[in-house]
């Protein structure tokens, strides 16, 4: 008879995890499986809020040790030029190669059983508990499950389209030219083009991470080439094309992604629980991905220690962070349409306060975090 683990993770990024490390040091057995062999790369902003922050110092993390970098500013631009203004709240740049890495190390000292290059073909309920069938043929038991794959779905647990589903993520890795990567300094850029949006800012190493998102349509409308997409976005936005000059790419393409739910929140329970990405799904340009994936990971981890079931911990997550998913939403909505951008671009404009209350607008909000026992004035504290 094969081993009936109490908790089966399925997924190794930021939720799942910091989900496998909390019940471990809570002494439960939980088995960790996560696909990829080795440290890679996500499509993702890179961006720690100060709420993402604290919850990774309350695991026993500092991302500044890691190497993350202090973000101060951010800036939206357009065919007709850029407004900047200062953060409201600390933020950081970390890689995920690098931060989803330390996560799993710290899962598995902290007694996760910990399996990479575990990929799960089925997940079905199984009497009292669930089973889970890997690549390899092997099976594997547990008396709770925890979907945590990110953006990408199980087989047979596919997430509903959501509000804004006709977007591609790209991301990329460069070297700035001396001058511009003084000049980025330590923001956080937005620049706007027809039919979506880029992120830029810096990353640990001397890089600087490159994030879009792009409408389906548009980038067909290119002949599906990222050098002709590349092409239209910096002839779009001069300020981004300035930044992107003598840029060198780190890698030999883009990683990319399709079919995101942008929008989706879980409000029912099918039984398993559901983290991260996997429970709701916020626009990249928010900035607050990682921070919901942290947040969901520690809310499943008090609510199952308490002895509550998925679908009271499935509620509460959607109470937390509907709203905030609902009015990125909105915003991104806007950002990918002539109107939209041409309408907040004005407002950044006449209204220097604008861009800091958009950023404010999309964080998590602090009955949340009380929720999970982090004080959020701690979150919103800037690092001495």
């Amino acid at each position: 008879m094969s081993r009936r683990h109490d908790a089966l993770v399925i997924g190794g990024g930021l939720a799942g995890a910091a989900l496998a490390q909390q019940l471990a040091a809570a002494g439960r057995d939980v088995l960790l499986l996560e696909r990829q062999q080795g440290p890679h790369d996500k499509v993702c902003g890179e961006f720690l809020s100060g709420e993402a922050v604290s919850y990774l110092r309350r695991l026993g993390l500092d991302p500044a040790a890691l190497g993350a970098l202090p973000l101060e500013s951010l800036a939206i631009a357009g065919r007709g030029g850029a407004r900047c203004c200062r953060l409201p709240f600390p933020a950081f740049s970390l890689s995920r190669r690098r931060l989803d890495e330390a996560l799993l190390a710290h899962a598995a000292a902290a007694g996760a059983a910990l399996r990479r290059g575990a990929a799960v073909r089925a997940l079905e309920g199984s009497g009292s508990g669930w089973q889970a069938r890997l690549e390899d043929g092997s099976r594997v038991e547990a008396r709770e499950a925890f979907l945590a794959t990110g953006k990408h779905d199980l087989r047979g647990w596919r997430r509903p389209p959501g509000r804004q589903p006709d977007l591609l993520g790209f991301k990329l890795h460069l070297r700035l030219s001396p001058q511009q990567a003084r000049t980025l300094g330590r923001g956080v850029e937005i620049g706007l083009f027809p039919g979506g949006y880029a992120g830029l800012q810096p990353v640990e190493g001397g890089g600087a991470n490159l994030c879009l998102l792009v409408r389906r349509g548009v980038f067909a409308a290119l002949g599906g080439q990222w050098p002709a997409l590349l092409a239209a976005i910096t002839e779009a936005c001069p300020h981004l094309d300035r930044r992107l000059s003598g840029a060198t790419a780190l890698w030999d393409r883009p990683l990319a992604i399709a079919a995101i739910p942008y929008g989706f929140v879980q409000r029912g329970s099918d039984g398993c629980w559901r983290l991260g990405d996997q429970a709701a799904v916020i626009p990249s340009f928010a900035g607050e991905g990682m921070s919901i994936a942290l947040h969901s990971a520690h809310l499943a981890a008090a609510c199952h220690l308490r002895g509550e079931d998925a679908a009271a911990f499935q509620q509460r997550l959607a109470g937390d962070v509907g709203a905030l998913v609902a009015r990125a939403t909105l915003l991104s909505r806007l950002l990918v349409r002539p109107g939209g951008q041409a309408l907040l671009l004005g407002a950044a404009r006449a209204l220097p306060f604008a861009l800091s209350a958009a950023a404010s607008l999309t964080r998590l909000p602090r009955h949340a975090l009380r929720g999970t026992g982090l004080d959020p004035t701690e979150a919103l504290a800037r690092p001495a």
